[in-house]
């Protein structure tokens, strides 16, 4: 909570106090772009690292149930950070109204999975009607690294049912967790057809081969209308993910243990809001309300490799694999079929 309150204080002060223009919606106007500069950068990794990872464990095997076969699995996954997606170089050129204290081009600063360590501040100029140019001191937000966090967990609740032979219909769904100020929610449906299944004795094929298309949403929101940093109402932030996964899988058709690996593609895209009214004033002279200042929006694209093995006893089932992306991370799922 602290650190996206950190990132209003920056980037609404930055809006604030920003250079010498006639017409307010030009100051604001010129705020917003570096806030929504900043901003860009400072999420665009977490939002990359949620959509691989809720593309995780649609599949726990090549060869598909039989006919009318119901399976429900639970599945927790995490997501590994690489150091690469921790930081990025913010360049001063690329900002209107802030600057480094000692002047420097550019520095290499956290993003919402990094950490800053020691702080890094930032020297933000405004126009005073009364004083002219003036300057402020803040410190830039750090990251969940803060708190020695190296991985991104999601979890699912997911079924899936044959309606024909070869074909499974899948859909998970994680209920929207309403936590203090936060509330997160996703769903998902895909279906995954076994290939041998059409070729005939397809049982005595030593591997299953199978294609995977699902389509995978999570939105989120963070309420920080109490925390009155900017006056205001209905101020908060609203992530939504959107991601289509393609995937070919390859497994053994023994009947207890069972091995798959599979090749896939993601693509998709996140659009962050940061909405409601902030009134930004200089508490004499003037104040202006800024209504659903800005909107970011990403393409996620990428491939994946994934090895993993499951294991059956009647109508339990356990499988773990391992996925090689821009994120890799691992599964686990306990699976119950009927």
């Amino acid at each position: 909570m602290n650190r996206k309150i950190l990132i209003i204080k920056l980037l609404f002060l930055s809006s604030f106090f920003c250079s010498a223009q006639d017409d307010i919606n030009d100051l604001l106007a010129a705020g917003v772009q570096d806030a929504e500069r900043f901003a860009s950068d400072y999420f665009l990794p977490a939002t990359e690292g949620l959509a691989y990872g809720m593309n995780n464990g649609w599949f726990n095997n090549a060869k598909a149930s039989k006919r009318f076969g119901f399976e429900l699995s639970i599945i927790g996954n995490v997501s590994l950070i690489n150091d690469d997606k921790k930081s990025f170089e913010m360049r001063a050129s690329d900002y209107q109204n802030i600057r480094f204290p000692d002047n420097s081009a550019s520095k290499t600063v956290a993003t919402a999975l990094g950490e800053n360590n020691p702080d890094i501040t930032v020297i933000v100029t405004y126009d005073d009607p009364i004083f002219g140019d003036q300057e402020i001191e803040l410190t830039l937000p750090t990251g969940i690294g803060s708190g020695n966090i190296n991985v991104i967990p999601t979890a699912f609740l997911q079924a899936s049912f044959s309606p024909f032979k070869g074909t499974q219909l899948k859909g998970r769904y994680f209920p929207k967790v309403d936590t203090e100020d936060t509330k997160v929610g996703l769903y998902g449906l895909g279906i995954q057809q076994e290939f041998t299944s059409w070729l005939p004795a397809d049982k005595i094929w030593p591997v299953a081969i199978s294609g995977l298309i699902a389509y995978t949403h999570l939105d989120g929101s963070y309420d920080f209308t109490d925390a009155q940093v900017v006056e205001g109402e209905n101020q908060r932030v609203e992530t939504n993910v959107n991601t289509m996964l393609y995937q070919l899988i390859v497994g053994t058709r023994l009947k207890i243990i069972n091995f798959y690996g599979g090749l896939g593609y993601i693509s998709g895209k996140s659009k962050t809001d940061l909405l409601g009214t902030y009134v930004v004033n200089n508490n004499v002279l003037f104040a202006s309300a800024i209504v659903d200042p800005f909107s970011i929006e990403e393409d996620i694209s990428g491939t994946r490799a994934t090895l993993g093995t499951h294991l059956k006893l009647g109508f339990f089932g356990l499988n773990a694999d391992y996925t090689f992306a821009e994120f890799d991370s691992a599964s686990l799922a306990l699976n119950f079929s009927f």
